[in-house]
């Protein structure tokens, strides 16, 4: 569900005719183009639907031509590709480190996986 959220505020961010947030703070929204695809490519990977990683990659970068098209009052900004490709990039770096440091899984382990291992432990 949390990803469905995030990809639907992604949706919305990227493609509202006007951009949203706050205006006049300079590079702000670099910062919402890292989140906005930063978020769903880090719930992607934690809930190993990690082909969405390379789905999202190519929407970053038709995102921007789309955004031009779709809602004229706004720009096609190549930092702002850039942000969107950093987001996916740490996600994944974040993603990684975190299952290599904590074994965490995304909490998808299988029942087969949990009698498996308690299966070892009475051994």
């Amino acid at each position: 569900m949390a990803l469905l959220v995030a990809l639907l505020v992604q949706g919305y961010g990227l493609y509202a005719p006007q951009a949203p947030g706050p205006d006049g703070i300079p590079g702000l929204d670099k910062v919402g183009h890292l989140l906005l695809f930063g978020i769903p490519t880090l719930l992607a990977c934690w809930l190993r639907a990690r082909w969405l990683v390379p789905v999202l990659v190519v929407h970053a970068l038709v995102s921007e031509p789309l955004q031009q098209l779709l809602a004229p009052m706004r720009q096609a900004d190549p930092l702002d590709l850039a942000a969107d490709l950093l987001g996916i990039a740490l996600a994944v770096g974040i993603a990684a480190t975190a299952r290599r440091r904590w074994g965490h899984d995304g909490g998808m382990a299988t029942a087969t996986t949990a009698a498996d291992a308690r299966q070892g432990e009475s051994r």
